[in-house]
């Protein structure tokens, strides 16, 4: 019977071209919930390719069950601020503000993705608008500067950054009682 590959080999033989391996990880990972920390392991790989496939899985990962990312929770917070290939930046934009975060946690993470803002790349500035968002949602004494620089991205960013900000401001900006938490805003990644 021949050995089953690791993530990192699945990641390091597939991810230069094609999405199917990030998939065929996210695949393995969801079967077998114990391969999360091997995953998770591979974000600080030195091949940027390994590194960025890892964070486009953990995404895809995280849409709907962030829950079990709790006790990466602030090695996830340190690489967010020492992130520095793009794909890696954008997709843990997308995957830290998932995770149930203090205020504190959620200055750091909102700290980082301020700074991604300034990013060249323009899915990079449009998932940090993501990011804060979500963090918003978790940290409401930030939602008046969040929605902010939204109706600004709305009027002068990338046209990715407008159409991302438009859809983050009716999620913000809808009316509801006091009582309902805030809608989660992960649908649009």
């Amino acid at each position: 019977m021949p050995r089953t590959k690791s993530i990192r080999e699945i990641l390091a033989t597939g991810c230069r071209s094609s999405k199917d391996c990030v998939l065929q990880v996210v695949e393995l990972v969801g079967a077998e919930p114990r391969k999360l920390p091997q995953l998770v392991e591979c974000l600080w790989a030195a091949d940027p390719f390994v590194a960025a496939g890892a964070a486009d899985a953990l995404e895809r990962l995280t849409r709907h069950r962030s829950s079990r990312m709790e006790q990466w929770k602030e090695p996830l917070l340190g690489l967010l601020l020492e992130a520095k290939e793009k794909r890696l930046r954008w997709n843990l934009a997308l995957t830290v503000p998932r995770m149930k975060l203090t205020v504190s946690q959620c200055r750091r993470a909102a700290a980082a993705l301020e700074s991604y803002l300034d990013d060249q790349s323009s899915i990079v500035k449009t998932s940090a608008l993501h990011g804060l968002a979500d963090l918003a949602s978790q940290n409401p004494e930030t939602l008046s500067s969040v929605v902010d620089r939204l109706r600004l991205a709305e009027r002068t960013g990338t046209p990715a950054m407008r159409a991302r900000s438009r859809i983050l401001l009716l999620k913000l900006e809808k009316p509801r009682s006091p009582r309902e938490p805030h809608p989660s805003l992960h649908m649009f990644t």
